[in-house]
């Protein structure tokens, strides 16, 4: 069952003229507890329905961040014609470890939705989100057409079973102040390993938190969203 709650205000102009409004969403799952999720269109709608993309949030998951990630990231995804949705972790200990259990059982709501497609799903996320998104494609990857990890980690103990033929676009800037590239090779061959078909790259002069390169991500985006209609 899907519940609309009040969204409020958008903080500025450009979001009101350029981007449809996202829906604030508190979501009871087939286990009885609740994600609140924004969810997010084109701004010019079909009737046709859309695949789905669950962009997972930085740090935490707390709403502050999924809402940031949403207004930057998940309406430059819906513009380019997906249905986003951004969930808000219930426990603000972001969507790790038993929190990923929670994801497949939001896919299975949401795609109760008309205006979403039935079937596989994209997973992306951005730092501690790419982590996840990377995660939940091992626990359930029957689920997933494909991740975007923009930046992601994965340790080379993580299990990833049943990643084969599975797209992975990975990026990580090669100036993180966290230090992330230094586990480039480990988190690429580590995914090449379980059989994913990975593109990967490290950004040159970017830190962890950098501007998405369109010119790449777009043609890899549209492969995937080319087989959604082949499931």
């Amino acid at each position: 069952m899907i519940k609309a709650l009040p969204i409020g205000l958008i903080l500025t102009i450009f979001s009101l003229s350029a981007f449809a409004k996202p829906e604030r969403l508190e979501i009871e799952l087939a286990d009885s507890s609740t994600i609140m999720t924004y969810l997010l269109f084109p701004q010019e709608q079909t009737n046709t329905a859309l695949p789905l993309i669950i962009l997972m949030p930085p740090g935490s998951g707390e709403a502050a961040l999924a809402y940031d990630l949403q207004s930057w990231l998940g309406e430059e995804m819906a513009q380019r014609g997906w249905a986003v949705a951004v969930p808000v972790s219930p426990d603000q200990k972001s969507f790790r470890g038993a929190n990923n259990l929670l994801i497949p059982l939001l896919i299975d709501q949401l795609q109760k939705d008309p205006r979403i497609l039935s079937g596989k799903v994209v997973l992306a996320g951005v730092s501690n989100g790419g982590i996840s998104a990377l995660e939940i494609a091992g626990t359930a990857p029957e689920r997933v057409m494909g991740v975007v990890g923009v930046p992601a980690l994965v340790s080379s103990q993580t299990k990833l079973d049943g990643l084969a033929a599975l797209p992975v676009y990975l990026r990580i800037g090669d100036q993180d102040e966290l230090m992330w590239m230094n586990r480039f090779e480990e988190t690429k061959n580590t995914l090449i390993e379980a059989g994913a078909v990975v593109d990967a790259d490290l950004l040159f002069m970017s830190p962890h938190m950098f501007t998405i390169d369109w010119e790449n991500l777009d043609p890899w985006l549209q492969t995937i969203k080319q087989a959604f209609f082949n499931q």
